[in-house]
């Protein structure tokens, strides 16, 4: 492997920075060098929010990228400031859910994806997050699912009643993303 980067965007407490973090803390497991790196806006809860994850074989030099290979968007805001910024051939993944625009890339792989719906479907609307996390972790394959599940499963060991629904959104994101990624070759 290379290296990769990903920015995860969107308003705070859509979870975009646990995404970050449980997308880092596979990586680690797999014996890649990480760097997590969160941005916050001035507001608390409601105010914009973003985390760049970059994965590499080498140590990474930067935890700062301009130009990231991926980005998942949950609202509008986020995919007008950032899809501008994601490298060609790279992926977007749009919260379909939140965001009624279309992205207008034409040189990277767009995927829409009802995270919303997908994560009520689930067992939980509240892992919207973990379906996006799921259709990059498929796409990509930068990690393992297994890996990622066990990261969930860590993240949520005092909460264990939500790792069913949190997991089952994930995988159900995964598999989109396995879908996406058939339809790039």
């Amino acid at each position: 492997m290379a290296s990769t980067e990903v920015l995860m965007a969107g308003f705070g407490g859509q979870g975009m920075l646990l995404s970050g973090k449980l997308l880092a803390h596979a990586a680690m497991e797999k014996g890649l060098e990480v760097s997590w790196l969160p941005s916050y806006g001035p507001e608390m809860r409601g105010g914009t929010a973003n985390v760049t994850v970059c994965i590499s074989d080498k140590p990474v030099a930067s935890p700062y990228i301009v130009y990231p290979r991926a980005l998942l968007v949950m609202n509008q805001p986020s995919l007008e400031k950032f899809a501008p910024r994601v490298k060609p051939g790279g992926l977007i993944v749009v919260n379909s859910s939140l965001v009624p625009v279309k992205c207008e890339r034409t040189d990277c792989q767009v995927v829409y994806v009802a995270a919303n719906q997908m994560a009520a479907k689930a067992g939980t609307g509240r892992a919207a997050n973990l379906v996006m996390l799921g259709v990059y972790v498929g796409w990509s394959e930068v990690v393992s699912l297994d890996s990622t599940v066990r990261a969930i499963e860590e993240e949520f060991a005092e909460k264990a009643k939500f790792i069913p629904a949190n997991v089952a959104a994930f995988k159900a994101g995964f598999e989109e993303g396995l879908k996406a990624r058939g339809a790039k070759s």
